[in-house]
């Protein structure tokens, strides 16, 4: 590789001090590598890179920030198909697998293609209100519908390829990807999966229930979540929320389609440390 995009968070990297020396250190081996400060660039749903800005012969894309950032950048450039490589200047870092302290020994292997790839399933989203298909979007990590602004809890059905699974009365719902397992799914109890699976996980947000669990699902499965009423008169807002950014609000009877993407996200991997290596490492971090 010798031509590099370089996407970086300003808030990770204030004063770009490691954004200047990975620059420096590209071009002293003869590489392109402009830069991008990553701004939010769209009101409503959050862009940080236009891909038209991407180089036309670019091979890597460098993701300086942590997960949240190559998440985005990740959406931004999706139709590009050009691989990312994340560099963690977060904290709590699975997708941005390079640190701070070994950059310039993973651009050394970039540069004499020693590493490999892998791709990531996402998940198209679509909106329906009645028979309209008022919004879509896709996500890399999760598709999550959750309460918005009143401590009101809500109600929903979830269909399964057509078939009745279950009702919950919630604080939401998340829809994830093997990619999106370790983030907001985890957090909320839900199960950990190896990145390159093809699985769709349901996990519920707080049930206001004592049996309810997250539900894995084949990644070929398509899941319907419909808004209903939970009390008679009692109203309620609610959001679906695409990746953290993309979002839209959501009415009584609205209908979230989910199914696998088309679209999938290249991951360079420098590493031969393998997935649970790097999971027991992330687990035992105080």
């Amino acid at each position: 590789m010798r031509q590099f995009f370089i996407i970086t968070n300003p808030y990770k990297d204030p004063e770009l001090a490691t954004t200047n020396e990975i620059t420096d250190f590209l071009r002293s081996r003869g590489c392109g590598c402009p830069v991008k400060i990553a701004r939010q660039i769209q009101s409503g749903s959050r862009t940080y890179t236009d891909a038209a800005e991407v180089p036309a012969g670019t091979e890597c894309i460098l993701v300086l920030g942590g997960d949240g950032t190559l998440i985005e950048a990740a959406r931004d450039t999706v139709e590009l198909g050009i691989p990312l490589l994340g560099i963690n200047l977060g904290s709590l870092g699975f997708l941005a697998e390079v640190e701070k302290a070994g950059v310039k020994h993973a651009l050394s292997l970039l540069i004499e293609d020693h590493f490999h790839t892998e791709e990531r399933m996402m998940l198209d989203g679509q909106l329906f209100r009645g028979e309209t298909c008022m919004d879509t979007s896709y996500a890399l990590n999760d598709i999550v519908i959750t309460r918005s602004g009143s401590m009101q809890i809500i109600h929903f059905h979830i269909y399964v390829n057509g078939q009745f699974l279950n009702e919950y009365n919630a604080d939401g719902v998340i829809l994830s990807t093997p990619t999106g397992s370790t983030g907001y799914n985890m957090s909320a109890g839900g199960p950990i999966v190896e990145p390159g699976a093809k699985l769709l996980v349901i996990t519920p947000i707080c049930p206001h229930t004592l049996n309810t669990r997250s539900v894995v699902l084949s990644g070929e499965d398509e899941v319907v979540v419909e808004m209903a009423a939970w009390k008679k008169d009692v109203l309620f807002r609610a959001e679906v929320n695409f990746d953290g950014g993309h979002a839209a609000m959501l009415r009584m009877g609205d209908r979230i389609r989910v199914a696998r993407s088309q679209r999938t996200v290249k991951i360079v991997k420098i590493s031969q440390v393998s997935f649970l290596e790097a999971l027991h490492k992330k687990m035992s971090e105080k």
